[in-house]
Parts: C-alpha cells; structure tokens; sequence
C-alpha cells in the first residue's frame, strides 16, 4: 500500500546527498548562528524587517536593514567579500528570502538563518530590543 508519502519514491541516495549538500551553501541555522556570535562572527547579520518589528526584538549583534533598503549604495559600506546572513520573523515570512536574493543580484554571499525570530526563540535564545 502506497501512501501519499511513498507515491513517489525517494531520491537515490547520491542525488539526496547532493541536493542536501547544496543547502548547506544557501543557510544556514539559528543555533550555528548563536555559535557564531559567541565566537566572533565571520559575517554581517541583517535583520530584514521593518524598524518596528526590529525594535520590539531581534537577535544580538543584527544590524537592521528591511530587505527593500538593500541596495549597491547602502551595501558598499562593508569590504568586498563580506558574508552576508539574512533573517526575518521565521518559516511563515519570506523576508529572508527576499533580501537574500536583493543582496544575490548585488554579487554579494549570503546564506539565510533558517528559522528567523521564531527559530531563535525555539531554540531558548534571548532577544535584543530598542
């Protein structure tokens, strides 16, 4: 008996390894990025959200920048080759992702935290405000 789950077969075990491999290159997670922070980061986080919503809470160390604010002008402030990490309020918002592809058209490296707001919170991690 098929269920909807198993209609369609897996992928082969080599071609899963790879598409799996590949997501490592586009995000990253909320607890890697805890990690990060504690140890001195290696890139720019960029909350994506309204001023608002930023204020209320982000993540330490996020430097606010709504993804429609991203552009060449306001992203040459930092040295070439600066990594870029992009979050929002979480899985139910595509902020992140917009922003990732504004900095993505810029040839700018960026990966997405996973998760945004409401990973980091999952994961028991305070927030910033003000």
């Amino acid at each position: 008996m098929n269920t909807t789950v198993t209609a369609v077969p897996p992928a082969p075990s080599a071609l899963a390894a790879e598409h799996f491999a590949a997501e490592f290159a586009f995000e990253t997670d909320c607890w890697d990025v805890h990690d990060a922070l504690a140890k001195g980061a290696d890139f720019v986080l960029l909350d994506v959200r309204g001023p608002a919503l930023f204020a209320r809470g982000h993540v330490p160390g996020a430097i606010n920048l709504p993804h429609g604010k991203i552009v060449r002008s306001k992203m040459s402030e930092w040295p070439e080759g600066t990594i870029f990490v992009t979050y929002c309020a979480g899985p139910h918002c595509n902020g992140a992702a917009r922003g990732a592809l504004r900095l993505a058209e810029l040839n700018l490296p960026v990966k997405i935290m996973a998760g945004g707001i409401t990973g980091w919170m999952d994961e028991g991690f305070e927030l910033a405000t003000g």
